[in-house]
């Protein structure tokens, strides 16, 4: 972002993107909200106050690694966990409510949102086999034929709280970014004999993240567009 501001509070439509998410959580009912902070958390701290319960990440270590320090905020939980990203501002309330009709259907271990992008570069790609949710490959890991996939992981997740420990006890950095992926949990699940299912998102635009300025600059200018500050109302 060419800032010393961390990424999460950086303004769109004049409010910090990480507001955005805990705000779209909040009218979805979601309680008890973690935080996961780690560079320059003091600020995130600052910004959101007291309204959620903050879990430190000393190492970023990866996607998986950020969830295992919200653990001890969890200790007597057991229900469904949403795993939401604080700089992809647009998943809408209606979508973390459908997420939790989703998952609870029986023998159901995790839901992941997902989209469809003409350029997937960067993103996990979403594979199946013959129909079923098989796994996430990330772009570093991924075989030729594996990054021609457009439906793409949008890093939203709802998953069974146990099933979520459990797997990430058992996950490994053996892969091309030597980081704890959060995806490698959706194999333990399945192993375990649960489903994984996905859920498509009917626009894009709610899964996009950001990572630039272009990125910030191009998600002001389409919610300007289509609802102007009505949108975040």
């Amino acid at each position: 972002m060419q800032s010393e501001l961390p990424k999460v509070l950086h303004p769109l439509c004049g409010k910090p993107l990480i507001r955005h998410v805990v705000d779209s959580l909040r009218k979805a009912a979601v309680d008890p909200i973690v935080v996961v902070v780690g560079y320059k958390g003091d600020e995130v701290i600052n910004t959101l106050g007291e309204s959620v319960i903050y879990a430190w990440q000393h190492e970023q270590l990866g996607t998986g690694h950020a969830v295992m320090q919200a653990e001890p905020c969890f200790k007597d939980f057991d229900g469904y966990i949403i795993v939401a990203c604080g700089d992809v501002p647009l998943v809408r309330p209606e979508t973390f409510k459908r997420l939790a009709q989703e998952i609870s259907e029986p023998v159901c271990g995790a839901v992941v949102a997902t989209m469809i992008l003409d350029n997937p570069t960067g993103y996990g790609r979403i594979v199946y086999e013959n129909g079923v949710f098989s796994r996430i490959v990330e772009e570093k890991d991924a075989a030729p034929y594996e990054k021609s996939i457009k439906e793409v992981n949008s890093g939203t997740y709802i998953f069974d709280s146990k099933l979520l420990f459990d797997g990430l006890k058992g996950i490994d950095t053996n892969n091309a970014q030597r980081e704890y992926y959060l995806p490698d949990v959706l194999k333990f699940i399945i192993k375990k004999g649960f489903s994984v299912k996905t859920f498509l998102l009917e626009d894009p635009i709610e899964g996009r993240g950001v990572n630039t300025r272009e990125e910030l600059n191009a998600l002001e200018e389409y919610v300007s567009k289509k609802n102007g500050d009505k949108f975040y109302e």
